[in-house]
């Protein structure tokens, strides 16, 4: 049997899978802290629940990634320090973030973590990190989901210039 015949999680992960890895997991952390000051400035009932909901997927991610990166010998990166609730109200109107730009960011974020998730998906000769990658983007796919929708549902959605097909006007 080669090295890489037997229980993925004895096969050493390369530098591509450990790069990635770490590079996810300080997303993850970022995010994370990212959403608890944004949980501050929120104002929308729906979308603090979408912000708690992302939190809840990076605590989950990050536990996952850190324990794969220790199994691994892989140092960690740092952790941020959580940031303490605060009172919307005050908080200047000027300086607080509007729901639609936290909704906008927090559909940003699920969109680069989907393309992350793909990348490491493509990348892993590990299959259990593979597999760890698919469950995040499923994961996140459905996350993005619910941002889309609650875009629309509150007119949140700056939408692209709309393609009319000429042909079908006639």
């Amino acid at each position: 049997m080669g090295i890489m015949s037997g229980n993925p999680k004895e096969e050493p992960m390369h530098y591509g899978e450990v790069f990635g890895a770490w590079t996810y997991l300080t997303s993850a952390k970022g995010c994370f802290i990212a959403y608890q000051t944004l949980l501050n400035h929120a104002g929308d009932d729906d979308l603090k629940e979408l912000l708690k909901e992302g939190m809840n997927s990076a605590q989950d991610e990050i536990q996952q990634i850190e324990e794969l990166l220790k199994d691994n010998e892989v140092g960690l990166p740092p952790t941020p320090p959580e940031r303490p609730q605060a009172n919307r109200e005050e908080i200047p109107t000027g300086a607080r973030v509007t729901d639609p730009e936290i909704c906008m960011t927090l559909s940003m974020d699920i969109a680069k973590s989907l393309v992350a998730c793909s990348t490491m998906m493509g990348q892993s000769i590990r299959e259990d990190i593979g597999a760890m990658f698919g469950r995040f983007h499923v994961s996140k796919a459905q996350l993005g989901l619910k941002a889309l929708r609650l875009n629309k549902e509150k007119g949140w959605l700056v939408l692209p210039p709309l393609h009319r097909s000429t042909s079908s006007n006639q």
